[in-house]
């Protein structure tokens, strides 16, 4: 832990979970501010700053969704982690698209957890050193970044970057693209990745992806390391 502890806030209706895993953070050194409200937790986060925030979904008042919104549009340098009962794969897009850097599935060890905030905050704590670095992904949290920036990707978005960045120069079809990001049971037209490239495009700092007419896409690795070096 850091000599100023960390500060996190811990949105759960449920007392019993939510005084235990506030115990445990206590005990590891954590700055903890419970609420049962996503009202609160909202409240909060327009008084306070955060280093990280622990959100169940299904709360009075807002919804950790809600919440989690708002960390994205007012407190981006603020982490979020989902703690919920719900472990269907729709919610947990849901949240990765709303830019959540983990999805915990109640019930939940106390040490996973505060392994798992130790990991995100490890991971935000380092990206100050990795600002000349240029564009960086963290796998496990379905995240990238851009000389410490987050980027707001989609989960699709992240998926496709990941796919371009795996293989630098390689050309895509968009056969091939589409597998990486839905599954082989997909039908529809394959220009759906002609929208996600664009929308990536936009959120992307660097013009890093190509087009190969009459091919498909590619990752522009010498464009992309001229940039990270202000080329």
């Amino acid at each position: 832990m850091k000599e100023t502890a960390y500060r996190v806030l811990f949105l759960e209706d449920e007392p019993t979970i939510r005084e235990v895993l506030t115990e445990y953070m206590s005990m590891s050194g954590y700055q903890v501010t419970g609420v049962e409200r996503g009202d609160a937790a909202i409240d909060l986060l327009r008084e306070q700053e955060f280093d990280i925030a622990v959100l169940d979904i299904c709360v009075p008042g807002a919804d950790g969704f809600e919440v989690l919104r708002y960390i994205q549009e007012n407190r981006k340098k603020t982490a979020a982690i989902m703690l919920t009962a719900l472990e269907d794969e729709q919610t947990q897009v849901k949240a990765f698209n709303l830019y959540a850097d983990d999805y915990v599935i109640k019930p939940v060890s106390p040490i996973i957890l505060l392994k798992r905030m130790e990991t995100i905050l490890r991971r935000t704590a380092g990206s100050g050193a990795e600002r000349g670095r240029g564009l960086v992904l963290r796998e496990e949290a379905y995240c990238a970044y851009y000389r410490g920036e987050k980027l707001p990707l989609t989960l699709s978005e992240y998926l496709l970057l990941h796919t371009l960045m795996s293989q630098p120069n390689r050309v895509f079809t968009r056969e091939q693209l589409i597998l990486s990001i839905f599954n082989e049971d997909y039908i529809g037209n394959d220009r759906i990745i002609d929208a996600h490239v664009k929308n990536l495009r936009k959120k992307l700092p660097v013009p890093c992806i190509r087009t190969v007419i009459g091919v498909g896409y590619q990752f522009d690795k010498a464009a992309e390391q001229n940039a990270a070096e202000g080329h």
